[in-house]
């Protein structure tokens, strides 16, 4: 579908994600502890057995830094660190425990970062298998993990793969030798390509690719032969992520011009062009930023209406309850979210106490669950119906937005509620903005531009 330049330019602006709502910047700078814990204890005993539960964990070391990220990260090439820090996660893991009444039910379980392969495929195995015998793991179970083109070797994949994991996701972020010299992450394009072979040979049954639009020194050209070239090795997933540039918060992106980024339009420009070539080539836009081949369980999960989103981006298993272990990890029980220490000595420091390494949270209210699943609904299933309890308001709020994204043809709109239309699933954290109350309300101190990427 072509779109309107001009529409795009309207809509470009900065909003957030909604991995969460309400959404980070909006949470308490504290958490009580006592509370969080008791709400964790209520939501495993409703679900654990029904469910099961997923699992995150954040594995924060890369020996480089990419000058384009914004994750939470820890640079070395000290591999001595690795199992001062597994020990932590190990203590983290077991303070939940103490609080399980049950055997916990894995069922979904995906390693982030940082560079999961820079730990050795041994240590990797030590942390799972120390976590998987305090477990059950169903048959059904969803694991997967993040890997460095350059470092994911054949062990790590059949290590991993031996204790389940069946889906890897690669950064790639560009293949251009000049994109990558200026974001200090060089991986020739035969990297990527054995890496991924290597995973399908061991068996694994998908391969993520991340992609990002938008990088320094990127152009038309470099971008279309950047997605040529990762389509012809067929990932089964695509994440197509527009680049982020928050030097206030990432010190890194302080390291290259701002004269070397694209405009804005040159960067709308870019965007069309990927989800141009990855719709002609085979790929469905199944939400936000992602794409998957028609078949895919992440396809067949949102042409069912089946598809949910959390902290780690759109996932067919629809789990109320997600734990995160590590440094910077957030949690989400339903009704509240926490997040873990963002430093390593503070981190460290809860954990050898014996004490739940929390740094801030929200536990949300009935409003805040009503507006969170009419969020979850638009970017998931593109459609949602309001609640009469809701009309105030909804009328104060939300009709005011969604009435000109209707005129443009983006939503279908009435007082039962919306549908979204085939252009304006292009346009989803725009309409998923309008059930942001903490967002739209004049007086909530966060200002959108200093705080949110640009939507596109």
């Amino acid at each position: 579908m072509q779109i309107d330049f001009e529409l795009l330019k309207k809509y470009n602006v900065a909003i957030p994600r909604y991995t969460s709502y309400p959404t980070v910047p909006f949470w308490d700078s504290h958490i009580d502890a006592q509370r969080w814990i008791s709400l964790f204890k209520k939501q495993f005993l409703l679900n654990n057995s029904r469910e099961g539960i997923s699992l995150y964990i954040h594995l924060p070391f890369c020996e480089s830094l990419c000058t384009y990220c914004g994750c939470n990260k820890k640079i070395t090439t000290n591999h001595g660190v690795e199992y001062r820090y597994l020990e932590a996660v190990k203590k983290e893991w077991q303070l939940y425990l103490a609080i399980m009444e049950e055997k916990p039910v894995i069922r979904e379980l995906h390693l982030g970062g940082g560079t999961p392969t820079f730990f050795s495929p041994e240590n990797l195995a030590d942390l799972l298998n120390t976590l998987f015998k305090d477990a059950n793991i169903p048959s059904n179970h969803e694991f997967g993990f993040e890997g460095h083109p350059n470092n994911t070797t054949i062990e790590h994949l059949q290590v991993l793969y031996d204790l389940g994991f069946k889906r890897v996701s690669y950064g790639v972020q560009d293949h251009d030798p000049e994109v990558q010299h200026i974001i200090n992450r060089i991986q020739p394009f035969e990297n990527v390509q054995a890496a991924t072979q290597m995973a399908r040979a061991v068996g694994y049954e998908s391969v993520n690719f991340d992609l990002i639009y938008g990088l320094p020194r990127q152009t038309a050209q470099s971008i279309e032969k950047t997605i040529l070239q990762s389509i012809s090795l067929r990932p089964d997933r695509v994440a197509f992520y527009s680049y982020a540039h928050v030097p206030w918060t990432s010190k890194g992106q302080r390291l290259f011009d701002q004269d070397d980024l694209p405009t804005p339009d040159q960067k709308l420009m870019l965007n069309q062009i990927g989800r141009t070539l990855f719709t002609q080539n085979g790929y469905q836009n199944i939400g936000m930023d992602h794409f998957a081949l028609q078949g895919d369980l992440l396809s067949t999960a949102a042409n069912q209406g089946k598809l949910f989103r959390n902290f780690m981006g759109y996932t067919t298993h629809q789990a109320q309850l997600l734990l995160g272990l590590g440094v910077s990890s957030i949690s989400d029980v339903g009704r509240g979210f926490s997040q873990n220490h963002k430093t390593l000595q503070a981190y460290y420091r809860s954990v050898d106490a014996g004490q739940f390494p929390l740094s801030k949270g929200y536990f949300l209210n009935n409003q805040d669950m009503a507006f969170r699943q009419y969020i979850m609904d638009i970017a998931c299933q593109s459609k949602t119906t309001f609640k009469k309890a809701d009309y105030p308001l909804l009328e104060q709020f939300s009709f005011p937005v969604l009435a000109p994204l209707a005129s443009d043809n983006l939503i279908k709109f009435n007082p039962d509620g919306i549908i979204v239309t085939d252009l304006g699933r292009y346009f989803l954290r725009n309409i998923c903005s309008a059930f942001d109350l903490y967002l739209l309300k004049e007086n909530n101190m966060i200002t959108s531009k200093d705080t949110f990427s640009n939507a596109i």
